[in-house]
């Protein structure tokens, strides 16, 4: 884990270690999605949709890490993994954020509400309501 380090990126406009990455074989980058999601808590940093488009590319590897966010307390983070992760999911992986979802659409936490997380957990739950 330590030599992938070199992979990551080293400050919001690191575009080159965003290509790197690209290029990385699946073993490695899996390794590494716990650091590269932490670039979705500001979805104003320029890289930060370029690191999502990535984890797009391993979206069943990355789904235990967002839920793990979904469960924290960093209800902006939250907001951006549902907008730029779980929301570009096909429905059948979607379904997977069913409990999550729920809990965010029907018992928000205040800040969930404040964040606008609990409108944007509603309108992915409602893709996955017949299924």
């Amino acid at each position: 884990m330590e030599n992938l380090r070199i992979y990551l990126p080293k400050d919001k406009h690191d575009f080159d270690s965003v290509t790197e990455l690209n290029k990385l074989e699946y073993s490695n980058v899996i390794i590494l999605i716990p650091n590269l999601l932490e670039w979705l808590q500001d979805i104003n940093w320029p890289i930060s949709t370029e690191i999502a488009k990535l984890l797009l590319r391993y979206p069943e590897e990355t789904i235990p890490h967002v839920k793990e966010v979904l469960s924290a307390k960093d209800d902006i983070w939250k907001e951006w993994c549902l907008r730029y992760f779980v929301e570009e999911l096909s429905e059948h992986l979607i379904i997977e954020f069913k409990g999550e979802l729920t809990r965010i659409v029907y018992d928000p936490t205040s800040g969930e509400e404040l964040e606008e997380v609990n409108e944007t957990a509603q309108l992915i739950l409602k893709r996955i309501k017949n299924i």
